[in-house]
């Protein structure tokens, strides 16, 4: 059963509560990318070409899906107990159905994270090269399937840079996080061909992406960067970089299909 007026609203307010907290990490962020500028000047090479290798990625993510495309038949997965067969069907579920739904499958992809993390962690320098495009592979997969629990292709175009732009917000800081925020909002303002033109033109220099997401996962690799003690580092960093893209993407995603609802 589709929710009342009332009961949106309440649940707007918790996505925009989560926004407004989210000023508060801008002084941690920014203290937080100065070592990895001293890193970056220490082992340009070995940075350099991981840069290069996200940078053609999340490329190719944008254009055609590339590698990381999520399948919309996992659908059903996600709602065993409904009889759901297109995103069209996954529309009309509660939202507080869609929630559980994604916090299930963020507790699957963090216990995931974690062991890779550990994985790679565990030869320091010489994996953490590996370990970069997986996480933003789990990222990009993750963010994928939680459009899909909210109703939403990422097979469009459209959504895939949504995505995106969810990533780049994770990444930023607080005058990053509220254009962002604004961007965001425009994505699906049919009424507004040149805000959307304007949000689509801004992606394109996608490179700005890739560097503020090595600013905010890289300089934690710093400590993964230790043999055998890498292990215990990258299990924890890889584990709290998929909560905080999982977070961002539930909250953004449930935010978007309430404001719909309440348009209807």
């Amino acid at each position: 059963m589709k929710e009342t007026k009332e009961q949106l609203l309440i649940e707007l307010k918790k996505s925009e509560d989560w926004e407004k907290d989210q000023s508060d990490l801008w002084f941690w962020e920014k203290i937080g990318r100065l070592p990895f500028k001293l890193l970056d000047k220490f082992t340009p090479a070995f940075l350099q070409n991981k840069i290069g290798v996200i940078l053609d990625e999340l490329g190719q993510y944008v254009q055609s899906g590339g590698s990381y495309l999520s399948s919309v038949s996992s659908i059903k997965s996600y709602y065993p107990n409904h009889d759901v067969v297109n995103l069209a069907d996954v529309s009309m579920i509660p939202i507080l159905e869609m929630d559980q739904a994604v916090t299930k499958l963020t507790g699957n992809r963090k216990r995931l994270a974690t062991v890779q993390g550990a994985s790679t962690g565990f030869g320091g320098i010489f994996t953490l090269t590996i370990d970069i495009p997986l996480l933003l592979g789990m990222q990009l997969k993750t963010l994928q399937d939680i459009a899909i629990c909210y109703g939403y292709n990422p097979n469009d175009k459209k959504e895939r840079m949504y995505i995106v732009k969810v990533l780049q917000f994770v990444s930023s800081d607080i005058v990053g996080k509220k254009a962002i925020l604004n961007q965001l909002s425009l994505i699906d303002s049919a009424e507004d061909e040149q805000a959307k033109r304007e949000v689509i033109s801004e992606l394109q220099g996608w490179r700005e992406v890739v560097f503020t997401y090595r600013d905010q996962v890289g300089w934690k690799k710093l400590f993964q960067m230790i043999p055998i003690a890498g292990l215990l580092f990258g299990a924890f960093i890889n584990r709290s970089a998929v909560n905080d893209i999982a977070e961002a993407g539930m909250m953004l995603y449930r935010k978007r299909r309430i404001r719909e609802r309440l348009a209807d």
